[in-house]
């Protein structure tokens, strides 16, 4: 019984070792040449970052420009609450005033609280303003080509 789990003991282990041999190519694969695009260089590697790098901030832009196009498709005039004006008082509090409907009233903004300070009798003619927007956001939209004083 020893003898026979012994020969199968070395017919195992030589069919293992004839395995692993015969899994051995016998002649090395021929790579298949890189593209100079994707070559493992540095110039690839590089080429390869930029184009990423390309992909994702033109994703940016063309989400940013699709998310403008759906809010500028639904009417704003239908907007129950609208925020008049706003002054800051410190770093972190501010004072502001909001309508809503044909009541305003007056809100004092904390870090941490809400108030409401006063409820305007009479409403506040809160005059149109021509230069609303900061200086850096009109100088963008005017190298956009777009002209933000005619959008009302």
């Amino acid at each position: 019984m020893k003898k026979l789990s012994g020969v199968i003991l070395s017919l195992l282990l030589g069919a293992i070792t004839f395995g692993a041999l015969a899994a051995e190519p016998v002649m090395p694969a021929v790579a298949a040449p890189a593209s100079p695009l994707m070559s493992g260089g540095v110039g690839g590697q590089l080429t390869q970052l930029v184009l990423g790098l390309l992909l994702v901030v033109g994703l940016i832009f063309g989400l940013a420009w699709l998310l403008r196009r759906v809010q500028g498709a639904s009417p704003r005039n239908g907007q129950l609450i609208q925020l008049l004006g706003s002054r800051a008082l410190g770093p972190r509090d501010r004072l502001l005033l909001v309508q809503v409907g044909n009541e305003q009233i007056l809100l004092g903004i904390t870090p941490g609280r809400i108030t409401p300070l006063h409820v305007l009798k009479e409403p506040v003619q809160v005059p149109d303003s021509q230069n609303a927007t900061p200086e850096f956001a009109q100088r963008l939209m005017e190298l956009l080509g777009k002209d933000h004083k005619d959008k009302k």
